[in-house]
């Protein structure tokens, strides 16, 4: 059976329903419980959402994407707002496919998270456009969070 087929389904509605999750997930990691499905530790799978967060305010780690690349992506932004994100996706010519998976301890990974999912709520504005979409209202963006969240955290089963 491979990690794909492992995942448990996740769909998450708002931030609220973000948070709760993520206590579910302190509750069974301090239970011994939190098992990890894919090739990721729970820690890197949060430092990579927390960043991904981060990056909005701090500036992305790569450049923006060509523009054809970018003009679909764009148009693809809707449906993956709506139905959410696919796995195995790599960002090209990038050695780890992605960025932002330092491999931290649940409970750090879990602090750091949460203190970005705060800051994306309180709609701060965010400094740098998605090298992948561009511009993006403070509603997209908590939007897509979600969609990535559900696709990163239903690699984990409690």
């Amino acid at each position: 059976m491979t990690a794909l087929s492992k995942r448990r389904f996740l769909r998450l509605e708002s931030l609220e329903a973000l948070r709760e999750e993520l206590d579910r997930i302190e509750s069974a990691d301090r239970a011994g419980m939190l098992k990890a499905t894919g090739d990721w530790t729970p820690g890197q799978i949060l430092m990579h959402l927390a960043a991904w967060i981060d990056y909005g305010y701090e500036g992305y780690p790569m450049k923006r994407l060509p523009f054809f690349l970018r003009w679909i992506l764009r148009r693809s932004l809707p449906r993956m707002l709506r139905s959410g994100m696919r796995s195995g996706v790599r960002i090209p010519g990038v050695k780890e496919g992605t960025y932002g998976q330092a491999d931290e301890s649940t409970e750090v990974a879990l602090a750091k998270y949460r203190k970005s999912i705060d800051r994306l709520g309180r709609g701060d504005a965010c400094l740098h456009d998605s090298p992948a979409f561009g511009p993006m209202s403070s509603e997209d963006r908590i939007r897509l969070n979600l969609r990535h969240a559900e696709l990163h955290l239903s690699f984990l089963d409690y």
